[in-house]
């Protein structure tokens, strides 16, 4: 009996220590759970009051930035002729271009001009040995002198035998003979003159002259060499003075232009650099092509230039303004000064108020034209009205500023702004020094 109720009583003592344990792990879970929660609270908290204080403090930045005046450059809105043109560009070419060749053939002799010097129209360049034609020209003049004799001596016959004829004494078909011999010798004559002046043309085209005014170029044979009549190339002579630039417009374009040289109006051909910085002439459009390239759909035209300062230069590429008309006080900006955003195109103006503070605004415009650095403003601005070019990217509105101008270009701009900098560094440097003075006067003050 006693040994079949040891393994109860054994079970139900584990039963109760079970229940013992089990109050004990839950409220360690629990208490788990609560540091678990207050950590992660504690540092949720301690993001948000960082956010705060970040944000505090960029508040404070961003009211210390608009109190604070922001350097910006300004210029003033002009109103002045602007003209209104169209690109392209353009290949300078000569106006007259020759490629020089012997009319005789023969040994060149020493040439009589120097490599890239301007010649004139007639001047005499090279020489052909005219040694073999001047002995034809003594040919064709001996030639002559001999059927002269001929003649002189036929024309008497003929008229011996025209006495003759009339006394009676010669058959008239012997006089009629005699007439006709004379008329061969004439007509001997008259070519034996016609090989003189062939004779005389040859040698005369031993002397290779200019066709043109212009500036000779690198010459193409030496002396020395035998050179071929109409075949062998001798030098290139191009036209420097005027000169022509031929560029190319769409053929949109091409109406407009076209109306304005049907009305006898000389359109003004303006001709810049590579840049668009150096201005090298100013010429006229001569005419338009008579048809339009097919595959480009283009139309080519031709300016002609004086060149009197000979800036432009064969095959040089240019920059071409074709300008089509002069606008009249017209609304110009700096191109620099023109903001897009979703109000749509606008500027900075700069305002002054009664105490002297500048402050800027947004004002929208409406564009007509940009070109380059330089744009048309239809509305929205005034003439005389500043606006901002430089530092725009820093401003918002209401916002102070501090205005300065933009340097100048040229000779006398880049001087007077030298010298304004050369100013300003010479006033900072006396201030510096006066505040050095000052600081030494306090620091013997405190050490007496």
């Amino acid at each position: 009996m006693s040994n079949d109720g040891a393994p109860e009583n054994y079970s139900t003592e584990n039963n109760g220590l079970e229940q013992t344990q089990q109050p004990k792990t839950h409220w360690v879970r629990v208490l788990v759970y609560t540091v678990i929660l207050l950590a992660v609270g504690l540092i949720v908290w301690k993001v948000y009051q960082n956010q705060q204080q970040l944000k505090a403090n960029n508040e404070r930045q961003q009211s210390a930035l608009l109190s604070r005046p922001v350097p910006v450059q300004a210029v003033a809105v002009e109103a002045e002729p602007m003209p209104i043109y169209l690109t392209a560009i353009g290949t300078v070419t000569p106006y007259m271009s020759v490629t020089v060749k012997a009319r005789v053939s023969g040994e060149l002799l020493p040439v009589k001009f120097t490599e890239g010097q301007n010649v004139r129209q007639g001047q005499t360049i090279m020489t052909v040995d005219p040694k073999p034609y001047q002995a034809a020209l003594a040919q064709a003049k001996g030639t002559l002198a001999h059927d002269q004799a001929l003649l002189k001596n036929a024309q008497a016959e003929a008229a011996r035998y025209k006495a003759l004829f009339d006394a009676g004494v010669v058959s008239r078909e012997s006089m009629e003979s005699q007439q006709a011999s004379l008329g061969q010798y004439v007509g001997q004559i008259e070519a034996d003159k016609a090989a003189v002046e062939t004779a005389q043309l040859q040698l005369g085209w031993c002397s290779v002259q200019s066709p043109i005014n212009g500036k000779i170029g690198l010459r193409l044979v030496d002396p020395g060499n035998i050179v071929t009549a109409n075949t062998t190339n001798l030098v290139v002579i191009n036209q420097f003075q005027p000169i022509a630039v031929d560029f190319t417009l769409p053929e949109d374009q091409l109406p407009q232009v076209l109306a304005k040289l049907g009305s006898d109006r000389k359109l003004p051909v303006d001709a810049f650099d590579h840049d668009l910085t150096i201005k090298l002439g100013t010429g006229q459009l001569l005419t338009a092509d008579n048809q339009i390239d097919t595959t480009t759909g283009t139309a080519k035209l031709k300016a002609v230039f004086d060149n009197r300062d000979n800036k432009l230069y064969p095959n040089q590429f240019v920059n071409i303004r074709l300008v089509m008309e002069n606008r009249l006080n017209a609304l110009v900006v700096p191109s620099a000064a023109i903001q897009s955003g979703q109000q749509g195109t606008f500027v900075w103006v700069v305002d002054t108020d009664a105490s002297g503070k500048n402050t800027v605004r947004m004002q929208t415009i409406k564009v007509a034209l940009a070109q380059g650095a330089v744009t048309i403003v239809d509305s929205g601005v005034q003439p005389g009205q500043k606006i901002v070019v430089d530092g725009a990217d820093r401003l918002r509105a209401n916002q102070l500023v501090v205005l300065s101008t933009p340097h100048q270009h040229g000779q006398g701009g880049d001087a007077t702004a030298a010298n304004g900098g050369n100013a300003v560094q010479q006033g900072d440097g006396a201030a510096a020094n006066q505040g050095g003075q000052d600081a030494g006067k306090h620091h013997k003050k405190e050490q007496q």
